[in-house]
């Protein structure tokens, strides 16, 4: 569908609403390209001092011609997000003429680069633990990196078609189901069933979040419009936006307040979808530099010994058997299959101990040797997961003290294996400001003309935004990934619906059909690339 279309389809002219259907300045792509060149120089020029500060020396360029296109595919598929679900954050704000598209999108794109700063990261790892746990450890394998491209591919795939239909799908849902794809695709290729490739527990709690949080979007902010109708009579915040005129003050700053929070918690949620995925980027191929947390404070490190050794002691003096199978391939399958045996608690003993010596060993992350970086932080990862699980064992009992240890040594292995470096924050931040300038238009005209039957009123876009940012911000804060797109667009639907404005079933099947075709088609697109891949 062309913006022409568009105009068509949507019941307002160009001459009624031109600032939405007018072409970008040439101040928009200067400051386009000028955003574009500060976020590469930011990202090299930091790549270059933490390589270098790492005491890395590479003798091929490959690892950085690697590094670079992953990198340049990774911050893509950001772009692509910023055209799906940053420019829902501006939506209402551009359409009802609180602020000029050029004004809202740097508007937002700040603050959504505040939501990513002040980002915890619990999202990203999240997102990570779904992907099968021997390509996480063999992330700068041919496998590995197959794993990384179809992952990447096959979401920007999918949420190009959906942006070109103009249709608001959900990057997140795509994401979730390429990492499905990708599960399913390893398992098989390595004889085992396609079900055994997932972690399904993680997966059903995703999907929970992902399924539940239109639904919430649609009845919350009905609820909202029809509590504004009780208490607020004025007039003004029922009526749709004329031609260029801005709402009244206490509108348009009530409009903008909605916009600010929801692009915040956007990016404190989704902005952190890409960003797991590009330290396991970094990781795959300059582990020296970011395979382990260099920032960890010296007091930490000699902490982390003393816990892995105390916890080895305990966990053997509990449950004494000693497996004769090597602890990485025990707790491994563990890990995998979710399936409990008698040698992994004595393995996880076996492990921890291993991390305390090398940690013993060496003092410091910085003086961890190249050779070494790797296989400590997959020890380390791989305890922290087999932590996690053992966790929700119900028939598996440890003593008080020994849960304590368990937890303290987990939080101290993610500081080392789970952490994201600032500038990578940063470039994240710009690439989805950057998508939300190309792309505001489409997902701006389907949301403000083409779900209900009548334009959109200033209550109804406070009210939707309201609710998805209390949603998003809710989620972040339970470390669930939700989609903006699907919790706002229902929100609107949800205040047509309330306000009995009727709604365009047209397009509310257009959007029906992407939510539900996203998750198949993105496992499959996945499962093939990914097939694909490993046979190159």
């Amino acid at each position: 569908m062309s913006d022409n279309s568009a105009v068509q389809a949507g019941a307002p002219s160009a001459s009624s609403l031109p600032k939405i259907y007018q072409k970008n300045s040439r101040l928009t792509v200067l400051f386009f390209v000028f955003l574009l060149v500060l976020g590469i120089a930011f990202a090299g020029v930091n790549l270059f001092n933490d390589v270098t500060d790492a005491g890395a020396v590479y003798t091929s360029y490959l690892p950085f011609l690697l590094l670079g296109l992953a990198l340049l595919i990774a911050l893509g598929f950001e772009f692509v997000n910023g055209f799906h679900d940053t420019a829902n954050a501006v939506a209402t704000v551009i359409y009802t003429h609180s602020l000029s598209p050029m004004v809202a999108v740097v508007w937002s794109g700040f603050f959504n680069f505040l939501g990513v700063l002040l980002s915890s990261g619990v999202v990203a790892f999240g997102i990570i633990s779904l992907l099968p746990v021997e390509l996480i450890l063999q992330a700068g394998t041919g496998n590995g990196f197959a794993m990384v491209y179809a992952l990447l591919f096959s979401a920007i795939i999918w949420n190009l078609g959906t942006w070109w239909l103009g249709l608001p799908a959900s990057s997140s849902h795509t994401l979730i189901g390429s990492i499905i794809g990708v599960g399913v695709a390893n398992a098989l290729i390595h004889g085992r069933t396609g079900t055994s490739g997932v972690d399904w527990g993680q997966a059903i709690k995703v999907g929970y979040a992902l399924l539940l949080s239109p639904v919430i979007g649609f009845v919350f902010a009905a609820l909202l419009l029809l509590a504004l109708k009780v208490f607020v009579k004025n007039r003004q915040l029922y009526t749709a936006p004329k031609n260029d005129a801005p709402p009244p003050l206490w509108i348009r700053g009530l409009l903008i307040l909605t916009c600010t929070g929801v692009s915040f918690a956007h990016g404190s949620n989704d902005g952190q979808k890409g960003m797991g995925l590009i330290m396991l980027i970094l990781v795959g191929t300059m582990p020296i530099a970011y395979a382990l947390n260099r920032s960890m404070s010296p007091e930490q490190i000699p902490r982390v010994a003393a816990l892995a050794e105390v916890t080895k002691n305990d966990l053997l003096r509990q449950f004494p058997a000693v497996s004769q199978v090597p602890p990485r391939e025990v707790l491994t399958g563990y890990v995998r299959s979710n399936e409990l045996t008698l040698d992994v608690v004595p393995a996880l003993a076996q492990l921890t101990g291993a991390i305390g010596d090398q940690v013993r060993q060496y003092g410091s992350v910085d003086k961890i040797p190249a050779q070494a970086v790797s296989n400590t932080r997959n020890d380390m990862y791989l305890a922290s997961e087999t932590i996690k699980h053992l966790k929700a064992e119900k028939q598996l009992q440890f003593s008080a003290d020994s849960q304590r240890n368990l937890d303290a040594l987990k939080g101290d292995l993610d500081s080392a294996t789970r952490f994201i470096p600032f500038w990578v924050k940063v470039v994240v931040a710009i690439a989805l400001g950057l998508g939300t300038m190309v792309g505001w238009r489409r997902i701006v005209v389907t949301v403000g003309e083409k779900i209900g039957k009548s334009h959109l009123t200033y209550a109804q876009g406070a009210s939707a935004e309201l609710v998805a940012m209390t949603t998003i911000g809710a989620a972040d804060a339970f470390g669930l990934p939700v989609s903006t797109t699907h919790v706002l667009s229902s929100g609107i639907a949800g205040t047509m619906a309330a306000n009995r404005s009727g709604l365009q079933m047209s397009t509310l099947r257009n959007l029906l059909m992407a939510w539900v075709l996203t998750l198949p088609a993105s496992v499959l697109l996945s499962a093939g690339l990914y097939w694909v891949f490993t046979h190159f």
